[in-house]
């Protein structure tokens, strides 16, 4: 009984052994080298510097450098853009930055972007994520997931949820009517913003809430006031012309338009709604319904 029980557990061991010691001895991807303030840099025209990367340490393999704490840079004409996250990859040959963990983008112009990943294409100047977003610009704060657009933030497009809150500066210290002049727009996506033409155009269940009305529509274009037609911030410091503002010039809803003002409703294909009189003007089989309490006699 001990020899057969011996020659069970050396063929036991036999079978297993080979298993347990691929599995220990299985190869480990190292880097080609591990360097620490991994820096590169881009240049065009004149030796310029166009683009620089920079991260406080990195592991260099074949075609990826991965990277932590990860510093980017473009450096346009008009301005400046800096990408930060805790974590990127670098792929040398398709020239992609992949950014991780608390991902931000700011311009010199005063747009923020945060995320959780971006995918940023040097080459071809776009940034993209599947993720939730956040983009603050003045008091004009719009969350969405699924994002697109150039890495100057200039022009967007938002895929999914699309949630924008407006809520303007005070014009006068100390009085409580930014809250009152509170605008929240919601779709279903996409919302595409241009921030050049100082447009943003809503698709899909959209919905614009302000303090006196709300309204719905298929399709809405919302037209803001340049930020260069003020000639000062609240700070007092100038702005750069051109760049969209925070306040709406003028709305326009079309498809399956439902407009609530109080207690009265209205319908129509397309309605104008303009700020600076805070009229709205229906077209298109237009209708309304008023309630009264007051008796008919």
């Amino acid at each position: 009984m001990i020899f057969k029980t011996s020659i069970l557990i050396f063929v036991f061991i036999n079978l297993v052994t080979p298993v347990l010691s691929a599995e220990e001895k299985k190869p480990q991807i190292d880097s080609d080298q591990q360097i620490s303030d991994f820096s590169l840099a881009g240049y065009g025209e004149k030796g310029k510097k166009t683009w620089d990367l920079s991260g406080k340490s990195a592991d260099i393999f074949t075609e990826v450098v991965k990277l932590k704490d990860v510093v980017g840079n473009l450096y346009g004409k008009e301005e400046d853009i800096k990408l930060t996250a805790r974590r990127g990859d670098f792929n040398k040959v398709e020239g992609k930055v992949h950014l991780e963990q608390d991902v931000v983008i700011t311009t010199s112009s005063g747009a923020k972007l945060t995320t959780d990943s971006l995918d940023w294409d040097r080459k071809n100047q776009l940034v993209t994520t599947q993720d939730t977003v956040n983009i603050q610009r003045d008091n004009m704060v719009t969350v969405a997931r699924g994002a697109k657009g150039e890495p100057n933030l200039k022009k967007v497009a938002l895929e999914k949820e699309v949630k924008v809150d407006l809520n303007p500066q005070d014009p006068v210290q100390g009085q409580d009517s930014g809250i009152k002049e509170k605008t929240t727009i919601t779709c279903d996506g996409p919302l595409e913003i241009d921030y050049e033409k100082n447009i943003a155009s809503f698709n899909n269940n959209v919905k614009v809430a302000r303090p006196d009305s709300v309204i719905y529509s298929d399709k809405m274009d919302v037209y803001f006031i340049a930020s260069g037609s003020d000639s000062q911030n609240a700070t007092g410091s100038e702005k750069a012309p051109g760049l969209m503002g925070n306040k709406i010039d003028k709305i326009i809803a079309r498809g399956n338009v439902k407009v609530v003002r109080g207690e009265n409703i209205s319908y129509s294909e397309e309605a104008t709604y303009t700020a600076s009189d805070r009229k709205i003007v229906l077209s298109g089989k237009p209708r309304l319904i008023i309630y009264s309490s007051e008796e008919l006699k």
